[in-house]
Formats: structure tokens, sequence, C-alpha cells
């Protein structure tokens, strides 16, 4: 009878402490901090709309061109894997560029995406070919739109309109072996796994930024590297 209730407490005291153990080992990874890293700036805002402007915004941009129902399965893992995740964050949004007088194949769109609730942070806007150009120009990628006006790739921009993404996309091991640098400038919709592994994990790390902004506890890497230099001089 002794020996099961010094199990049970032994078992409870692991159970306690577990977590505490676990909070501890991520403790010091928030002074390694890195965040995401702007790969382009001033990216051109959406001229031809009063009420949604990218500026102010941490913003998923996507072109869906004027066929949008051909990019329904980039659409779904868009809103299932970012959108439904992040859309609790403040000034958070998706906006979708489309081709002036397209909007009832965006409609359909909708239907297919929206079934069960208001999108009320993820916003069509329908613009000329020439605006739509422009806006994708002024982005850092590696490809251009299709025929269509569209691409499965969607971007992250900023409060300030930077694009922010991956300067150096390798992994641990391709680092080590001194594999050549990839940047990763935009996130393919319709890869499931850059989307749940690498997308989500940035928008993780943008919104961590702005929390800490907010907290007056954020420092750049140049000015956290200058205060390490500062404290070792001390």
């Amino acid at each position: 009878m002794k020996n099961e209730k010094i199990k049970r407490y032994a078992v409870l005291t692991i159970l306690f402490f577990l977590p505490v153990a676990f909070l501890l080992m991520l403790y010091p990874s928030t002074h390694n901090y890195e965040p995401l890293e702007i790969v382009h700036n001033d990216i051109s805002d959406i001229s031809l709309s009063e009420e949604i402007k990218l500026q102010d915004h941490i913003t998923v941009l996507a072109f869906f061109g004027n066929k949008p129902i051909d990019k329904a399965t980039a659409a779904s893992n868009l809103k299932e894997l970012v959108y439904d995740k992040f859309k609790g964050f403040k000034k958070f949004q998706i906006v979708v560029l489309g081709l002036e007088g397209s909007e009832d194949e965006y409609n359909k769109l909708n239907k297919e995406i929206a079934k069960y609730e208001d999108l009320k942070f993820w916003h069509y806007i329908y613009l000329p070919e020439s605006n739509i150009k422009e806006i994708y120009r002024s982005l850092k990628t590696t490809e251009e739109l299709d025929d269509n006006f569209s691409t499965d790739k969607v971007f992250i921009i900023d409060k300030d309109r930077n694009q922010r993404g991956r300067l150096d996309d390798r992994k641990r091991k391709e680092i080590e072996a001194n594999k050549p640098i990839t940047q990763l400038y935009a996130y393919d919709c319709i890869e499931v796994a850059v989307i749940k592994n690498k997308m989500s994990e940035d928008m993780r790390i943008l919104f961590t930024e702005y929390r800490q902004k907010r907290k007056g506890k954020f420092q750049d890497s140049d000015s956290r590297r200058a205060n390490d230099l500062k404290k070792i001089d001390e």
C-alpha cells in the first residue's frame, strides 16, 4: 500500500513538473528571437480602395485573376491553414486581387470556401489589369503572373508595406552541408507542407514582432547585437 502511494505521488510530481521544465527549456529561445526578414520594401498600396489598405495591416496578399474558381484549392488551403488560425489577431487581413468584371466568378469561389462563416477579414478587390500588374511588379518574386493574372503563391506584407520572407530558406543540414542559399519570397498555397510548416511559422514570428513592439521589448538584429557587445565591454 505504501509503495502504491509513493508511485502515485511520483507520477503526480512528474506530471506537474514536466510542463514547467518544458517552459523553462523554451524560455531561452525568446532571447534568440529573430524577426521575419524584409525581402523587399515599398510595396504598392491598393489605390482604388478607400476602405481596404495594405498600410497599417498585416496582410496576406493573393492574386487569383479572372478565373478564381481555378484557384479553389489554393484558396481553401489558405482559408483553413492561415485565415482560420490568425483571424483573431489585430490588423490581420487576407486581400485577394481580382480582375475587374470577374465579380460573379468570385461569388462562386466565396461560396466554396465560406460555407459556414462570414469571412470578415478576407477581402476581394477588383482592379484593372494595369493596377494588378503594378502591385505585382512592386513585389520581390521569381515568376510572372499567368495569363489569367493569377498565381498560387501568396505574399506576406507587414504594416509598413514591406514584403516579408526568408533570405536564407535552407534547413540546418543544408547549411552544414554548405548548400547554395535559397530564398523564400512567396508561399505556394498548393503545397500544404509549405503553408503549415513555413508560412504559419513565419506569420507567428511576425505577430510576435509586433506584440513585442507594442510592449517596447522588440529589438532588431542590429540593435540586439549592439546591446550584446555593450554588455561585454561593461
